[in-house]
């Protein structure tokens, strides 16, 4: 099963207000910028990735949780961040039954961590620092 249908199958899985929620907040995402790819991770969690990590979501019993990976170094200017305050790089939207999401605030978060992670893309090569590739010894 690829990594969409892992996220099909929690979605369905999920058969009260928390599968609504996380459908909805993937489709703002997916349709944020084409190029997004899902991932499945650490033993059950969606990912979302462009050039890097966007976000990950999971669905806990009393809300859902959208984790941005670089949360702290995005702009926020319509206040979608209410979790995650005491970290220094991590920032995510609790959102509780009945809650509502702006999707555009949404999509522009998604944008700028895409943009944010192109960025981090640009100053790794510019500064010359990539993965090493190591021979292996010979016998």
């Amino acid at each position: 099963m690829n990594p969409s249908e892992r996220i099909d199958q929690l979605i369905a899985e999920l058969t009260d207000w928390r599968g609504e929620t996380l459908a909805s907040v993937r489709k703002s995402i997916l349709e944020a910028d084409r190029e997004i790819v899902e991932e499945w991770k650490w033993m059950g969690s969606p990912v979302w990735s462009r050039d890097g990590m966007i976000a990950v979501g999971n669905a806990h019993k009393d809300k859902v949780k959208l984790t941005f990976s670089h949360g702290a170094s995005l702009p926020d200017p319509d206040r979608l961040f209410n979790a995650g305050f005491g970290g220094k790089v991590w920032r995510a939207i609790d959102i509780f039954e009945g809650d509502t999401i702006d999707e555009r605030a949404l999509k522009e978060l998604v944008r700028a961590a895409i943009d944010y992670n192109r960025i981090k893309m640009k100053k790794k090569a510019s500064s010359g620092t990539s993965a090493k590739v190591r021979k292996p010894k010979e016998t």
